[in-house]
């Protein structure tokens, strides 16, 4: 793994929320914003931003826990400014404190953990080798 990043360095994307993004549960919809297991992907995604450049070639990322705190709804074609900002890196694992925005607005802060691990590691892990 490389250690190129540092506490405090940041990582951020900008989504618009679809329906792909709303609360639904077998094929139901609950509410049409940004549901929380939507953010939840893309709280993961933005930490992993990191890792993508971190990882070697025999390397993978895993997700070790996330927190989410929802605070304010984002509708359907919102856009979603989300930031994940280094919290410590602790040998091969990274923590990042990551906050969602719309505008001004704060929609989710939280937490992620991941792991950089061997893939091959990872295979006998998940079983497959």
């Amino acid at each position: 793994m490389k250690v190129i990043f540092k506490p405090g360095d940041v990582k951020a994307f900008t989504k618009k929320v679809t329906e792909s993004d709303v609360a639904a549960f077998h094929g139901t919809m609950l509410h049409p914003v940004y549901a929380t297991f939507a953010l939840a992907r893309d709280f993961e995604w933005s930490s992993r931003l990191f890792f993508l450049e971190m990882k070697e070639d025999d390397e993978e990322g895993v997700g070790t826990f996330l927190q989410i705190e929802h605070h304010s709804p984002a509708q359907i074609g919102e856009e979603v400014h989300i930031c994940a900002t280094i919290e410590s890196i602790n040998g091969n694992e990274l923590i990042c404190i990551i906050e969602a925005r719309s505008g001004e607005r704060i929609i989710a802060t939280g937490k992620t953990g991941q792991k950089m691990l061997n893939k091959e590691k990872l295979k006998r892990i998940f079983g497959h080798g």
